[in-house]
């Protein structure tokens, strides 16, 4: 086995712990380097064969923070190994960083032969990571700086995509773009934004609200500029509003298992299960605390992707997460004040257009999750389920993906559309003003042809004509498609 680092400790202590995205691995280089999605390793840089805390300090140095692992490990290091490397390096930065942990992780104190000095160093680098401002823990003087705690924390590592997004400053070029538009303009793209990301946001549940069902959704979005706190009797308020079944609507978080199914029949149609009934509880705790906190501390879109695709991993009700979930973007970005005029990004609509990335953002988490339970059906949707793992999967996940998503969705959400749908509004004002000013045609007819002629790409269609030929003299169909064609072509790049 060449693997070197964390992925020699996973394989090594067969720990409970996702696939590795660049495992390190032994390779004929002369210097550490990425090649593909691996970490080469030269032969003598590598941590002797069966050195575990060896290994685990390699790992801190060059591989970064991966907690999950190293909750794992560092309690099946002996305490004397720890203090032995403390004693040879006592302001050593990783040896620091492995002794903090592992006296968070066990609740074990270990023996420093000499008081550490030196400044304090950041647990997570923040040239690698998104982080928090830290706590400072004065006895190895190491700054914790993830986003959350030592008993949830996610990850967000700064690939140059999501480098390249938080530069584009989306947030800021959605209030310009806004504060651009006339009041009134601004009034009806913005209704149209709260109208369609309710639709699309049931769209993705393969649901169509009712008229009734859709007010109560949009008086949501609407509130989330109140910025309220998360609390369990306001999320189930949330979930409460979003459910017509009664018998479907929370009274708690729930306390009992769930699931996710697919289409295949038995326990293959499985497709994720979240954590069991008491975790899910305990890190719905630490969920809304960071969900209160957070977005005053770190961008706010990084704070939503992080609370989003929490929520929906969590799981915390039997119904309605997946609402709640994008609906949660929404509220973070309100609690940052990052949205003004009742402004709303319409992710959903953004995020329904991609709705295969969306999935494959999901499944970057759920599909190596559900390795880690043993389910048996019973009958009739009826199964058992045995959690294999360790309850660091969920504690500690890597949300980078969540977040490069949630970035690029809010940048298509005010570059496509909420621009596309200014420019129909505009459209379809110019095009009423036309005809208007050259015949009498009633107000609801000529509403909907116009609107009908711009979505199919400047024709009015012969059933339409059909349908309006008692109505509306036939050169007025004809002088509609004239207008919308001749702004469709203007509007050609």
């Amino acid at each position: 086995m060449n693997f070197v680092g964390y992925a020699w400790l996973r394989e090594s202590l067969k720990l409970s712990v996702f696939p590795l995205r660049r495992p390190a691995k032994v390779q004929p280089v002369t210097r550490i380097k990425r090649i593909g999605e691996t970490l080469a390793i030269p032969p003598n840089t590598a941590p002797l064969p069966d050195d575990l805390l060896g290994h685990l300090l390699f790992a801190l140095k060059h591989e970064g923070i991966n907690l999950a692992i190293l909750a794992q490990t560092l309690p099946q290091i002996p305490a004397a190994a720890l203090e032995a490397e403390l004693q040879k390096a006592p302001n050593g930065i990783y040896i620091r960083k492995a002794c903090f942990l592992r006296e968070a992780f066990t609740g074990e104190d270990l023996r420093q032969h000499m008081p550490v000095r030196g400044t304090f160093v950041p647990l997570f680098d923040p040239q690698l990571y998104v982080t928090m401002p830290g706590e400072r823990n004065s006895r190895w003087r190491v700054e914790f700086n993830g986003i959350g705690t030592l008993a949830y924390c996610a990850t967000v590592e700064r690939t140059p995509e999501i480098v390249a997004l938080l530069e584009h400053d989306i947030l800021a070029r959605a209030q310009k773009f806004i504060q651009s538009l006339p009041s009134e303009m601004m009034d009806r793209t913005i209704n149209w934004a709260y109208l369609h990301e309710t639709k699309d946001s049931f769209a993705i549940e393969k649901e169509s609200p009712s008229e009734d069902k859709a007010r109560k959704f949009i008086q949501l979005l609407r509130q989330a500029h109140e910025g309220i706190p998360l609390s369990e009797d306001y999320l189930v308020h949330l979930q409460n509003a979003t459910i017509s079944n009664p018998f479907d609507m929370a009274a708690a978080f729930r306390h009992s298992q769930n699931h996710l199914a697919g289409p295949l029949q038995g326990a293959a149609g499985v497709t994720y299960i979240p954590p069991g009934p008491d975790l899910c509880r305990e890190l719905m705790e630490q969920l809304m605390e960071l969900g209160n906190d957070a977005p005053a501390r770190i961008d706010p879109l990084v704070a939503a992707g992080i609370i989003s695709f929490g929520f929906v991993f969590i799981h915390p009700f039997m119904d309605g997460n997946g609402r709640l979930s994008r609906f949660l973007i929404h509220h973070t970005l309100c609690r940052a004040d990052a949205l003004e005029n009742g402004l709303l990004l319409p992710v959903s609509v953004a995020m329904k257009r991609e709705e295969r990335q969306y999935l494959q953002t999901l499944e970057q988490f759920s599909r190596p999750a559900r390795e880690f339970w043993d389910v048996r059906w019973i009958d009739h949707g009826r199964f058992t389920f045995e959690f294999t793992g360790d309850s660091t999967i969920y504690r500690f996940w890597d949300a980078t993906p969540g977040v490069r998503f949630t970035l690029e969705m809010a940048k298509r959400a005010i570059e496509v559309e909420l621009r596309e749908e200014t420019v129909f509004l505009e459209n379809y004002d110019r095009i009423v003003h036309a005809v208007n000013a050259a015949y009498d045609v009633r107000g609801s007819d000529l509403a909907n042809l116009i609107m009908m002629c711009l979505t199919n790409n400047g024709t009015v269609s012969n059933n339409r004509r059909k349908q309006y030929q008692y109505s509306v003299p036939t050169e007025v169909f004809d002088y509609i498609e004239e207008v919308a064609r001749s702004l469709l072509d203007e509007q050609q790049p």
